[in-house]
């Protein structure tokens, strides 16, 4: 039992007990009263007076409950009333709340009314009906409730979202602006005030003004501490571009700064890379560069390593792109990265055999398009480049800079289309994503065009005069240790023989015709 319940009724228990004890005592001492008034004389006994005075305090005590009542009543009705009202108001508010998340818009503007006349005071009311005629297509209905919201402020900052969710939705970029200040100044890291304000910082290139945004926001709770660290980092990125040409010192520490709070974001190192090169600062440039590689190779990191030191030899920078491609080893991007340089040193062999593997596991428009630059280039083989321009045409294409489902060829801060804030993410695009159905022809092609770079590989000069025959028909190539003629045989070879691929011709290089010489050890390079 509660003991307060418990000490109430031990309060009415010695009441009671000390009135019959003194009932007992005035039985066990009778005594006379004697009441006068005027000419009336009254006498009875102590008990008789002392039963007349309880019962007097009874009636006296029912009596004033009975008026204190009667003149509370205008009161408690009043009250009684305004409950029903507030309980009716309440029902057509949730009633309406569900027909407004239901789509019945007849119901809601029904429930609607009736909230206004039970519970025209409740701020929900005016949000009511301001939700009843956004579904029924009354703009001016519903700004005309959001700004009745903007008087009482219980209500204020939800009647600021109001009209900026409906300056949004007519297109009027100055007015919505106006009123997401106003909200985070009422209220500040509001978690769709602040992030609103800094797209439109964003959008005006206003940088500083972006960046103290998002330090609002962090401070008040409203974005989390990574997510607030990539913001600062492509805000400032894109500060170092605006400042690029005027001051790039101040751009370099920007991108430096970008770069440190976020290592993975390629732009701040690429930027940075291209400031310190600017400014002579060649260590950091490598510094960069390798630590932005060592978390996500990248094609525009590799390009940015190979311009790192301008006026370099192509053997030189094939071998700092050793260097690079070593810190992440068999990658994909650094096998593409050493083939680039490799074809721009124009060393052949190795530009062929970093495309080997890459040509087995990842056949893409890239790829394709490097070795049409081979052929071309090593060969003068116009038609066997424009083969691989061919499958270029059908392969998957290459990861590329994306947002909003568009196609860019540059990295940029803040989408063109949306307006948003690291938008861009390096993915391939939707078309095309799938290989195209290897054919066996594909592969003849991919291995008559690597098989050059194995053969220069492993050439051995003539090793008896008796064999000087074979060595002239074959050019003194081997493949995997043996003649190319296949095993020591003689062989004579038919050089009128049309080679199946379409692209070369039987005149166009010696290295076709011995790769047609020895198919089967072809085969073996590529499934080993």
């Amino acid at each position: 039992m509660n003991p307060s319940v418990m000490i109430r009724v031990l309060i009415y228990v010695l009441i009671i007990f000390a009135l019959a004890a003194g009932f007992a005592w005035l039985a066990d001492n009778p005594g006379s009263v004697t009441f006068s008034f005027q000419e009336f004389d009254v006498r009875t006994t102590v008990m008789a007076a002392a039963i007349l005075a309880v019962a007097v305090l009874v009636v006296g005590r029912l009596l004033w409950l009975f008026l204190r009542a009667l003149l509370r009543a205008p009161k408690r009705l009043g009250r009684q009333v305004a409950d029903r009202r507030r309980e009716l108001g309440s029902q057509a508010l949730t009633q309406g709340f569900i027909a407004v998340g239901s789509g019945d818009a007849s119901v809601a503007a029904h429930y609607a009314a009736e909230s206004r006349y039970y519970a025209q005071a409740e701020p929900l009311t005016l949000l009511l009906a301001a939700q009843t005629a956004q579904l029924t297509g009354d703009d001016m209905g519903a700004r005309s409730a959001f700004e009745a919201m903007l008087a009482k402020p219980e209500t204020r900052v939800l009647g600021l979202r109001g009209l900026f969710l409906e300056a949004r939705r007519r297109g009027d970029a100055e007015a919505a602006r106006s009123f997401a200040a106003a909200a985070d100044r009422e209220k500040p890291g509001l978690a769709w005030a602040g992030p609103a304000l800094l797209e439109y910082h964003a959008a005006d290139g206003e940088w500083a003004a972006a960046l103290e945004t998002v330090a609002s926001l962090t401070g008040a709770g409203a974005m989390d501490a990574e997510r607030a660290k990539r913001l600062q980092a492509v805000l400032r990125v894109a500060r170092a571009m605006e400042l690029e040409d005027s001051d790039p010192a101040a751009a370099r520490d920007l991108a430096l700064e970008a770069h440190r709070l976020a290592p993975a974001l390629v732009p701040a190192a690429v930027v940075a890379s291209r400031l310190a090169i600017r400014l002579g600062d060649s260590k950091r440039t490598a510094k960069v560069l390798e630590t932005a590689w060592r978390i996500e190779p990248h094609p525009e990191l590799a390009q940015a390593y190979m311009d790192a030191r301008p006026g370099e030899s192509g053997r030189d920078r094939m071998k700092r792109v050793r260097h690079l491609t070593k810190i992440r080893a068999n990658h994909l991007e650094g096998q593409l990265a050493l083939a680039r340089v490799a074809v721009d040193a124009q060393e052949w062999a190795i530009a062929r055999q970093e495309l080997g593997g890459v040509l087995a596991t990842h056949p893409t428009e890239r790829v394709y398009l490097l070795m049409a630059e081979i052929e071309e280039r090593e060969h003068d083989d116009i038609g066997r480049a424009r083969d691989w321009l061919g499958r270029a045409l059908r392969a998957p294409r290459d990861p590329s800079w994306m947002a909003d489902g568009y196609v860019f060829d540059h990295w940029q801060p803040v989408s063109p289309i949306t307006g948003r804030i690291d938008a861009f993410e390096w993915k391939a695009p939707a078309e095309r994503l799938a290989a195209p159905e290897e054919t066996h022809d594909d592969l003849e092609l991919a291995q008559d065009a690597l098989l050059p770079a194995v053969i220069s590989a492993e050439k051995e000069p003539a090793a008896a005069a008796n064999g000087a025959d074979e060595a002239e028909v074959n050019g003194g190539e081997t493949i995997d240790g043996q003649p190319a003629n296949g095993g020591g045989e003689e062989e004579k070879v038919d050089h009128n023989h049309q080679p199946d691929d379409p692209g070369p011709t039987p005149d166009a290089d010696p290295a076709p015709a011995a790769s047609k010489t020895a198919k089967g050890k072809r085969f073996k390079l590529f499934s080993s």
